[in-house]
């Protein structure tokens, strides 16, 4: 991991901007801020506690990576997945948008995007007396099977393409989302193996299914409004990120688990 200078540590805070200051906030200063656009709802890769309004999670860190490498301070700016593009090519809103996001044709359209990070895939979570049950895509497509999906993101999109037939609800806090699965209120959600993983180390009933085989393969970026005029360095600083370390560093202070390979 790349050490930072006395200079550089001063800027590692944050401010959230969502009515309240974040506890590990920047005050002052003259240098322009760093406006980081988050959803907070996708541990271990971006979350907001409720209650402190403190951001955490691996894309976070590289986000006050980021921030020190440019000399500024990063201000995480909350959005959520069906506002996200929104916000991000709302004038002034957002520098850059990171937490989780999958690299679609869509958004490659409207915004500009980093090289990838980290490779993941949709598969299945469900409850440990389902994981027999439904394994496939075929046994999920059934209409007593009841799913369970984020609004606004892949997941969604994934269940409306692929799961025609099953019975599919549409949850709007993700951070809630997994409680139903564990107290029985749904029977599978699909998400990124990633969250799947992390989010079964939380729910000792909850089992994410062949991640080492996902259903789709799909990579991690960020997100720049078109023309950003920090898209270069933000390149040159993702590329040294995933090379000497620094990600390698985060993503095994969050997720306990020697990082993958880097997605070429």
């Amino acid at each position: 991991m790349r050490p930072l200078s006395f200079g550089a540590l001063s800027l590692v805070a944050a401010v959230a901007l969502s009515g309240a200051v974040a506890p590990n906030a920047v005050a002052g200063g003259g240098t322009a801020a760093l406006k980081v656009c988050t959803t907070g709802d996708y541990p271990p890769l971006t979350y907001r506690e409720p209650e402190t309004g403190e951001y955490t999670g691996v894309d976070i860190d590289m986000a006050t990576d980021l921030a020190a490498h440019l000399g500024r301070a990063p201000v995480f700016v909350a959005t959520t997945w069906p506002t996200l593009m929104a916000d991000l090519t709302s004038p002034g809103k957002c520098d850059i948008a990171m937490g989780g996001i999958t690299d679609t044709p869509e958004r490659r359209r409207v915004a500009d995007v980093t090289g990838p990070y980290l490779s993941s895939g949709k598969v299945p979570l469900v409850a440990a007396g389902n994981a027999d049950r439904l394994s496939s895509l075929d046994q999920i497509d059934q209409p007593g099977v009841r799913v369970i999906e984020n609004s606004g993101g892949t997941n969604e999109q994934f269940a409306r393409k692929n799961l025609p037939d099953a019975q599919l609800a549409i949850w709007r806090d993700n951070t809630t989302i997994f409680d139903q699965l564990a107290s029985g209120n749904a029977d599978v959600m699909i998400t990124d193996a990633v969250e799947a993983i992390y989010q079964s180390s939380l729910h000792p009933g909850l089992v994410a299914l062949h991640p080492e085989q996902p259903f789709t393969s799909e990579v991690k970026i960020y997100l720049l409004p078109k023309g950003s005029p920090i898209a270069a360095q933000s390149e040159s600083w993702l590329t040294g990120a995933l090379h000497d370390g620094t990600f390698a560093g985060f993503y095994q202070r969050w997720l306990h688990a020697p990082a993958p390979e880097a997605p070429q």
